[in-house]
């Protein structure tokens, strides 16, 4: 179904565009590339798409999706707990990878954090492209992915326990996966537009280390070159070495209880379990962390299960022996309107 004419004007390249409704936008995008040889130039959001501009034979298509969308409630900064099920609906997103949405609400579209798998694994369907946004962040949770970004030299693996801080801009490509990889990313703003950049072949000649993207440097955290340090609150943790790249907006470790803390001493706790910043993300990895609102009870969260803890949010905690989670605080500015 046809919603407009060639009155309408692609800004990116200037060219006559046309609008289609389309009921199955997967189905659409999946024809017009496939069959008749178009190339995807733009697509939003990537964990659900529901626009994508593509273009071939000189004409610029934009595809929306005709179904209404249904708004998910605007979350205050709040305590937000999100389990993991065996029924949770898994989403399939831009280049075949799936997503389960870990902030239903994006606190008003201020940021998103996904749960990605890539089921069958091996080469998959992306290409080089890049996202606009403020910041942007992918954890390997599980299995292996491989990568490449501009200016960063060969293709590399990303194994279970690296990070990788992606700047706003940077041209990458997921190449491939084991079977059942998994990753949780998170990114500010919550709905952002990811284009291709058909002209670039990656990996690129240089390798610039130190290259700034916006005002951001590109970081690979591998794990198994990081050592455990211990923490004032009686943990361990595991720096990603993201905090120095984006100029401290952001903290993102690993976490676990320390070897030599007794777990007794992470009973509830009223006055002293606080933290600085805008909030704190926390994934559960392995074991099981119970946090105590105290009035309003107790909270366990277990493999899989996640929280989003307010600044100045008093609460309690214990911890199971094995326990490990991946932290994200988000220091400043980040929920600010000039952020996106």
């Amino acid at each position: 179904m046809i919603k407009a004419n060639k009155s309408e004007i692609n800004d990116r390249n200037s060219s006559a565009q046309l609008v289609l409704l389309c009921p199955n936008l997967a189905e659409a995008l999946d024809f017009f590339t496939r069959r008749l040889g178009f190339r995807i130039e733009m697509i939003a959001p990537a964990d659900s798409p529901r626009i994508a501009v593509i273009s071939g034979d000189g004409v610029t298509l934009r595809l929306e999706a005709e179904t209404e969308v249904r708004t998910p409630p605007d979350n205050e900064l709040g305590f937000i707990v999100n389990r993991q099920a065996e029924d949770d609906p898994w989403i399939e997103g831009r280049a075949g990878m799936q997503y389960r949405d870990l902030i239903p609400g994006r606190l008003g579209g201020r940021l998103i954090a996904s749960h990605i798998r890539i089921p069958d694994g091996g080469e998959t369907q992306d290409y080089v492209h890049y996202h606009k946004l403020r910041f942007q962040l992918i954890y390997c949770k599980a299995g292996w992915v491989l990568l490449v970004y501009e200016d960063q030299g060969a293709p590399f693996i990303l194994n279970a326990g690296d990070c990788v801080l992606q700047p706003p801009e940077i041209r990458h490509r997921v190449l491939g996966s084991s079977p059942g990889a998994e990753v949780i990313e998170i990114a500010c703003p919550a709905v952002h537009e990811t284009y291709a950049d058909h002209e670039m072949e990656l990996p690129t000649s240089r390798i610039l280390p130190e290259r700034l993207y916006g005002d951001q440097r590109f970081v690979l955290h591998r794990a198994s070159e990081t050592q455990w340090t211990p923490t004032a609150d009686g943990f361990e943790s595991r720096d990603t070495g993201i905090t120095t790249a984006i100029n401290g907006l952001v903290v993102a470790r690993l976490v676990r209880p320390s070897l030599n803390q007794p777990i007794d001493n992470f009973a509830s706790r009223r006055s002293d379990i606080r933290h600085a910043g805008e909030f704190l993300f926390r994934f559960i990895l392995k074991g099981e962390l119970t946090i105590d609102q105290f009035d309003n009870g107790t909270c366990q969260l277990h493999e899989g299960d996640s929280c989003l803890i307010p600044s100045k949010f008093e609460y309690g905690l214990s911890v199971s022996a094995d326990l490990e989670m991946f932290e994200v605080r988000l220091q400043r500015c980040l929920i600010d309107s000039h952020c996106y």
